[in-house]
């Protein structure tokens, strides 16, 4: 396992398209599920994404229980009042439903809200696998960071935990160069290696 690529990142809801280009070039995925969950910040995406509507872009939320400070993200409960299960299908249905393939990818993301379970993790996880699934991404082994109880933050996390699971190289995103520390790597014998991402420009629905 020792020169297997590993991808870390957070069990966000229906992460975008550069996560799964990461996924599909990556040995391994380590869920970094034992950080706090952020709520309330603008760039918090662990609960909720955004679709395009007609009337601009909308949030469609993850229901959550409130929860206390510092809280993990696999601590976070689903809220047992489903009314935001039927307020995402209709969200998605009622600006989706005239785009191409949606009579067959749709019976999938029903059958992803009717999952019966009690943790954000567990839901979120769901939608990461079906997405997965959908982009032929198969090979790809999942580990839990909170399985592997590495320890440290930041750059010191990530190398501890690449290192837990028997592994030397890091595939990264370029947001992470912003506090990234080239000696801490270095030290380990931690190879890291950039994303080169550029997304796709396709017709939109609206």
């Amino acid at each position: 396992m020792k020169d297997k690529l590993v991808v870390i990142h957070q069990p966000d809801f229906m992460p975008y398209l550069g996560f799964f280009q990461r996924l599909v070039t990556a040995d391994v995925y380590i869920v970094l599920d034992q950080v706090q969950f952020v709520r309330g910040s603008s760039k918090a995406l662990t609960n909720r994404d955004k679709i395009k509507t007609a009337e601009g872009e909308k949030w469609i939320h993850v229901g959550i229980k409130k929860a206390p400070f510092r809280s993990c993200i696999n601590e976070i409960q689903l809220s047992k009042e489903n009314s935001w299960r039927e307020r995402s299908l209709n969200l998605i249905k009622e600006n989706y439903r005239k785009a191409p393939y949606f009579d067959e990818i749709y019976p999938f993301i029903q059958e992803l809200y009717s999952l019966e379970c009690e943790k954000m993790i567990d839901f979120n996880m769901a939608s990461i696998r079906m997405l997965m699934s959908l982009f032929y991404i198969e090979d790809t082994e999942i580990i839990y960071a909170s399985e592997l109880q590495a320890e440290g933050k930041s750059n010191e996390l990530v190398v501890n935990l690449v290192k837990a699971a028997g592994c030397s190289r890091y595939l990264s995103g370029t947001g992470a160069r912003n506090y990234f520390i080239p000696e801490v790597y270095e030290r380990a014998g931690v190879e890291v290696i950039w994303q080169k991402f550029e997304h796709p420009v396709y017709p939109q629905q609206i």
